[in-house]
């Protein structure tokens, strides 16, 4: 049985199907990476939005987890920028919704995040790939934009299995997008095992569970 681990990268997202057979590389739309063949898709994404002011518990537990890392948590914005058209939409609905105005960091993922809330698929486990590779070391790694930062991940993910970062690279992924996209199946395949931990989950006001998975 396979798992995926996806992550945004520019131009769509980049994703690693780990099985029995290995690791191999794949990027595309979401709808395109849904259609291979995994038991669990985790990804870099919110896949539940608060309805208004209320900030989701598993946002404020995976920043309190990260300490000093917890600049990387973005706090999910309200399910009503999801309709907006631009940046400015964006923060007035926020604001209407009792929330604050969207940075433009958060409104760049919009997108995605809209894609991701339109399939709702059964399969999607929401995860942040710096509070699993806290799971996985137990420790707090360098920046992974620095060269070293990029080697400890990757020596954390070869105590999980033999992987290496793809040459070349799927579409417009950089390595930290690979690697996210690896730690992102180590939590699938933690998931699909039973052993995962969860931050949060409690419902929104559609029925969809907040929670990041570890």
């Amino acid at each position: 049985m396979a798992v995926l681990g996806v992550d945004g990268c520019p131009g769509g997202w980049v994703a690693a199907l780990v099985g029995t057979a290995g690791v191999t590389w794949h990027d595309g739309g979401l709808a395109e990476l849904l259609a291979l063949p995994a038991e669990v898709v985790a990804v870099d994404i919110p896949l539940g939005l608060p309805d208004g002011a209320a900030r989701r518990a598993c946002d404020l537990l995976a920043a309190h987890r990260l300490g000093g890392q917890r600049s990387s948590v973005f706090p999910a914005p309200p399910r009503a920028v999801l309709d907006a058209v631009d940046h400015a939409d964006a923060s007035l609905r926020s604001r209407a919704a009792g929330s604050v105005g969207v940075s433009l960091q958060t409104w760049n993922i919009v997108p995605k995040i809209r894609e991701a809330d339109r399939l709702c698929d059964p399969r999607l486990i929401e995860v942040h790939p710096e509070v699993s590779f806290r799971e996985l070391t137990g420790e707090v790694l360098p920046r992974k934009r620095l060269v070293a930062g990029r080697a400890a991940r990757l020596a954390a993910l070869q105590t999980w299995r033999d992987v290496e970062l793809p040459v070349p690279r799927p579409g417009r992924a950089a390595p930290d997008d690979c690697l996210d996209a690896l730690v992102c199946a180590w939590t699938a395949e933690r998931w699909l095992g039973g052993t995962a931990l969860v931050l949060g989950g409690e419902l929104n006001a559609v029925g969809q569970v907040m929670r990041i998975v570890r």
